[in-house]
């Protein structure tokens, strides 16, 4: 079993605050500091340019893409760390549009991350007439798996309502139709099980900033199924893709497997202190972890619908159809957050009003959320967020 009050020992969680936002960015864990400057000082200021050899750092994003790839149940040597998400979206459904010739349509919700359908959208327009970005409600994507369609793009759980897709069901519906599909894991890797082998998926990608607790601007992942692994053309021919970088040929080869699906050079300090992330996500196991934050979610759903009427669940109750994220609307939830950060509680905002909280076991147990629930109560029953400097957006929300 997990050990979690193990595990929120290793975070460095400042005194006084609540963080129920690590939905969004995860705090730092506490080796990390120390693991970065090491690498900066004794590998990077030391060995200079030969730590591409000696300290191991291009075979890093292979390495830690199989500590995620167990976390996400996917076979081993078919995740690949680098690059932002974006670029990851992008990757992934040129290449599966390439492995559908003849069809022309992506299929996709409304409830997907908006940047995901900006990428797919600018990619549809760089290959011209008669590609489509297909968008439907959530509840409408099963009906809308046609024969036209050649690749189903969705976001395993919605970053605003925590609403959560069956991934397995859709993956059978698309392929039963000759759809390949690519699932955007933002909001699933370290929040709750995910079996891409057993899914059967074809392509899936995620960041590493939100529960992986890899820090702002962590890289993200790729993984790609073991049936399409040699035969996926990557959009993006990097020189780090190529089979053999350091022949500097002036024609673009792919490289095996996974490998092709690297871009740039590997963003080694950022991979070091995801790796400090990995060393507390090797002493948990995901079963663990989705059965203390369906305790947590619960709890917390219960306690705030007891102590603040003002505020309407926005999260699918069922805790089988969500994430490990909590939504409440309210008209002035941008204000309300804001007072409720000012207490110490951090949660955020999503326009146009849902005020949003993450529940991350690895260092949020049940004493937080009883404590966090008694000052949104005191916000939200004393109209403490009605003052101006609440009011105000910043740029971030």
């Amino acid at each position: 079993m997990t050990d979690f009050a193990a595990t929120k020992a290793m975070f460095d969680l400042p005194e006084g605050v609540l963080y129920l936002d690590g939905n969004s960015l995860g705090p730092l864990p506490k080796a990390a500091a120390d693991k970065v400057s090491d690498m900066m000082t004794a590998e990077w200021g030391q060995m200079l340019i030969t730590g591409w050899n000696k300290a191991g750092w291009m075979a890093l994003p292979t390495e830690l893409g199989d500590r995620i790839g167990r976390l996400i149940g996917a076979e081993p040597g078919h995740v690949v760390m680098g690059d932002t998400l974006s670029i990851k979206v992008y990757q992934a459904v040129a290449s599966a549009l390439e492995l559908n010739p003849g069809r022309r349509v992506v299929l996709s919700d409304n409830g997907n991350f908006p940047t995901d359908l900006y990428m797919v959208d600018g990619l549809l327009r760089s290959l011209g007439d008669g590609y489509e970005l297909r968008v439907v409600d959530p509840e409408a994507v099963e009906d809308a798996i046609t024969e036209e369609v050649a690749v189903l793009m969705l976001t395993e759980v919605d970053y605003r309502t925590g609403r959560k897709h069956d991934m397995k069901a859709l993956t059978a519906k698309a392929h039963a139709k000759g759809v390949l599909t690519v699932w955007d894991l933002a909001h699933s890797a370290g929040a709750l099980p995910v079996d891409l082998a057993g899914c059967n998926a074809d392509f899936a990608v995620g960041c590493t900033y939100k529960y992986l607790n890899g820090g702002p601007g962590a890289p993200a992942f790729i993984y790609v199924a073991p049936r399409h692994a040699d035969t996926a053309r990557p959009a993006l021919s990097g020189w780090l893709g190529h089979a053999a970088p350091f022949a500097f040929d002036l024609d673009y080869r792919p490289g095996s497997g996974i490998e092709r699906m690297r871009v740039g050079t590997p963003p080694v300090i950022q991979l070091t202190a995801l790796s400090a992330a990995m060393d507390i996500w090797d002493m948990a196991e995901m079963a663990d972890i989705r059965r203390k934050s369906v305790e947590l979610t619960e709890l917390f759903i219960a306690e705030v619908e007891a102590a603040c009427p003002d505020l309407t669940l926005a999260s699918p109750r069922d805790a089988d159809l969500r994430g490990s994220q909590v939504s409440f609307r309210f008209a002035d939830g941008y204000a309300a957050m804001q007072a409720l950060i000012a207490r110490g509680v951090i949660g955020d905002f999503r326009a146009p009003d849902i005020m949003r909280f993450g529940f991350t076991p690895l260092y949020i147990d049940e004493g937080d959320v009883r404590a966090a629930v008694e000052i949104l109560a005191d916000v939200m029953n004393n109209r403490l967020w009605d003052r101006p400097e609440y009011k105000v957006r910043a740029r971030v929300t």
